[in-house]
């Protein structure tokens, strides 16, 4: 059975706190979430601000395939007719296939945020779609505040939505609108709702003219995915959400979530199987236009979703996938991962070099040594998971498949601060000096390099150095560097950990140092980084 998803990132999600999309932005996102397959996009509130307006202007020249742009509005205010509303008009301007509208179906909010009375309300409900279905194909009602006002005044909640259903609405979407109802609470009041209207289709939209029950939730209290899949069970065939549960306060229902669950927990159809494979795509996507790091445990395709750890978890995993796996990682467009760490075993370690491209002996004395070898480095502070990188150098280095492609004799770095104000650093006023010395196959370089620390003026000296012998490095950069100070209980002098990441423009690696000197971990990560990627150029004879 189909389950209509519709979208509102683009509007709702939008709310969310820190997050600000561009006009370009929206358009890239409502493409995105068109080749995915969801059916509505609510693309914002006409009239509301002019980048919505350019919004709506633009994306008819993105001839969708698979999904109707929607225009979100409000039932007309009191003491106005329809056709005078400018919001209701700004609605109908802008020429969209599809219009949703909330409207008031709490009695509370009713008389003390609108002021009016309970059968005024009514009829700004029945008048708005009225007036938008002989303008527009199709309407939805958003029955805002639904459930919070079906528990206060059941009946008076259900009349807005034969209100709605008697004016023309095609689908009416019940709102968990502050987020606070619980999964058992949203089925219960759903089939109840169902009861009271006279045709027994009602939700499912079999019958001719018989409107489609649709669900629309928010996570306060980390239920909005559960709700969802709640409200489908109890009969709603319309799900609304955003991707990633992006929206004001907690967020809304995480249609990223929401789609596999139905699709392939329940047996669903949503979007068709090449477009689920797409779905840590979409989701990657639209964290990077709102500028957010995507979360690493988010289900079904954060970069932990499908991680393995422990040795006995590796060891299962290798026989059979179903052992630690939901699903298939690829059905969601996500991947397995192996991690190496303490908790490692020959498993762990047979994996990650078949990844590497390393065939081991999973007998030989090499792979029990490498085991031996991580947990000491491990208990010594270092970590791999982050620097895969930095494991693989160990692996070869142990098969003696690795040379080093230069030696240093010597490097040293100089501080330099002036100016002090009541004990706060002045700004612009701290320089670093590095100066190294490298031998590369037989030959002796040195380089001198200012910075704005110690590690830049380091990094960019090392550089100097091996680009002489080593173009190719040119097209290193250092993206990003994380400091961790070991609980070692030393104070200053503690064991530190730095990782690095870096990239070449086309692939991204990460590598890592580890020493109770943080100049030393930074060179020993930095060295990896580097060697890295002339390990794996295709000008460099190992």
């Amino acid at each position: 059975m189909q389950i209509e998803l519709y979208d509102t990132t683009l509007r709702d999600g939008a709310q969310s706190e820190e997050i600000s999309f561009t006009v370009e932005d929206k358009l890239r996102i409502a493409k995105k979430l068109d080749e995915l397959g969801i059916h509505y996009i609510e693309g914002g509130w006409p009239g509301s601000n002019p980048k919505d307006e350019e919004f709506f202007a633009r994306v008819r020249s993105l001839n969708l395939k698979n999904a109707r742009i929607a225009a979100f509005g409000s039932t007309r205010k009191k003491g106005i007719t329809a056709e005078k509303d400018p919001n209701l008009k700004a609605l109908v301007a802008v020429g969209t296939p599809v219009v949703t509208i909330f409207g008031k179906s709490w009695d509370f909010h009713v008389k003390e945020a609108l002021g009016i009375s309970l059968e005024e309300n009514l009829e700004l409900i029945r008048d708005s779609i009225s007036f938008l279905k002989k303008n527009c194909p199709e309407v939805l009602f958003d029955a805002e505040h639904f459930f919070d006002g079906f528990k206060k005044n059941p009946e008076y909640a259900v009349a807005t939505l034969k209100a709605a259903s008697e004016a023309g609405a095609k689908v009416l979407v019940l709102c968990d609108t502050n987020g606070g109802t619980l999964p058992d609470e949203i089925e219960s009041i759903i089939k109840n709702v169902k009861n009271k209207f006279p045709s027994p289709l009602m939700g499912e939209g079999k019958g001719e003219g018989d409107p489609v029950l649709g669900f629309h939730g928010h996570n306060d209290s980390e239920t909005g995915v559960a709700n969802a899949l709640a409200a489908v069970a109890a009969g709603c065939r319309h799900i609304q959400g955003t991707i990633n549960g992006i929206g004001e306060r907690c967020g809304n229902a995480n249609l990223v979530s929401i789609i596999p669950n139905l699709q392939l927990k329940i047996g669903f159809s949503c979007i068709a199987p090449e477009q689920l494979s797409r779905l840590k795509e979409v989701s990657r996507y639209v964290d990077e236009l709102a500028n957010r790091i995507p979360l690493t445990h988010q289900p079904y395709v954060g970069e932990a979703a499908f991680a393995h750890k422990g040795g006995v978890h590796v060891s299962a995993i290798l026989k059979n996938q179903a052992t630690y796996e939901h699903i298939r990682p690829e059905e969601v467009g996500n991947r397995r991962r192996v991690l190496v760490s303490d908790l490692a075993g020959r498993s762990s370690i047979l994996y990650k070099a078949k990844e590497f491209g390393i065939e081991l002996d999973s007998q030989s004395s090499v792979v029990s040594g490498i085991v031996k070898q991580l947990k000491e480095m491990e208990n010594a502070g270092y970590q791999f998971e982050g620097a895969e990188a930095s494991f693989e150098i160990l692996i070869r280095r142990a098969l003696k498949q690795y040379k080093n492609f230069f030696t240093l004799i010597h490097f040293s770095v100089v501080d330099e601060k002036k100016g002090e104000d009541h004990g706060m650093a002045v700004p612009g006023h701290a320089s670093a000096k590095a100066t190294l010395e490298i031998e590369v196959n037989g030959k002796k370089e040195r380089a001198e390099a200012k910075g704005v620390g110690p590690v830049n003026a380091l990094d960019t000296a090392l550089r100097k150095a091996l680009e002489r012998f080593y173009p190719e490095l040119g097209k290193v950069r250092l993206i990003d560097y994380k400091v961790r100070v070991l609980p070692a209980g030393r104070a200053t002098a503690s064991q530190v950990r730095v990782l690095i990441e870096s990239t070449d423009g086309r692939e991204k690696w990460g590598t890592v140092g580890v020493s109770q000197n943080i100049i030393e971990a930074s060179w020993m990560a930095l060295v990896d980084s580097l060697e890295y990627k002339l390990l794996k150029s295709p000008f460099i004879p190992l």
